[in-house]
């Protein structure tokens, strides 16, 4: 996924950036509300991590205006304020989810994999396609019952894939999950990590869709 992470705590961010990238996530860090709503403006964003107290003022402001603009892009709450009232307030503004600091990494992980499985219209962690067996809880690929090593970038090429089955993915939108801001973009990179998931789950399994991108197909091509 491409992630926004605002927050001004530069150590937290840089943590948080850390396991995201970790997961195989492509992420963005801003430490205010200015720039973060120059990103929103112009990058479409997966999810949004959002921080309540910022320099420039309140996240809840951003999450207002989100949704205001009828932009659902969904936003997890990380934020000090641990009061009821404060919870009831962003999640009534919008968010889809909200987590107290100080949080687990883990726990972040966790959550933001269950609300991309909600927007993808799949809560369900497990998904299954053909013979391939995928946990997004567990983040573990099967192909015939057997465990398939996967890198981060592979891993979130393939959760793109998976959660559009028989559908086409653009190569923009996977170079999206792949790339932070202002990254270098090289040309091949999605062939070369489409061509490596190839070799490891069987070439029929990934169709390639001339001019656009490419489809996780449900089953074998003859």
């Amino acid at each position: 996924m491409r992630i926004l992470l605002v927050e001004d705590n530069v150590q937290l961010g840089d943590a948080v950036r850390e396991q995201m990238l970790s997961d195989g996530h492509a992420i963005d860090h801003m430490l205010n509300l200015k720039d973060a709503g120059a990103c929103l403006s112009t990058t479409a964003y997966d999810l949004v991590l959002l921080d309540m107290m910022l320099p420039d003022g309140k996240g809840l402001v951003l999450l207002q205006k989100l949704r205001q603009k009828k932009d659902m892009t969904p936003v997890i709450i990380l934020t000090a304020l641990d009061q009821i009232s404060d919870r009831i307030s962003g999640l009534n503004a919008g968010a889809d989810d909200y987590l107290v600091k100080p949080f687990d990494l883990a726990e972040l992980s966790a959550r933001v994999g269950a609300v991309a499985r909600r927007y993808a219209g799949n809560p369900n962690p497990v998904v299954t396609v053909g013979d391939l067996r995928i946990d997004l809880a567990a983040r573990e690929l099967r192909c015939n019952d057997r465990v398939v090593d996967l890198t981060p970038r592979e891993w979130s090429l393939m959760e793109a894939l998976v959660q559009r089955p028989n559908r086409t993915v653009s190569k923009a939108s996977l170079e999206n999950r792949l790339y932070d801001l202002g990254a270098e973009v090289e040309s091949n990179t999605v062939e070369v990590h489409i061509s490596r998931l190839r070799k490891k789950i069987g070439r029929d399994r990934i169709q390639t869709v001339r001019g656009i991108g490419y489809r996780l197909a449900n089953g074998t091509q003859p």
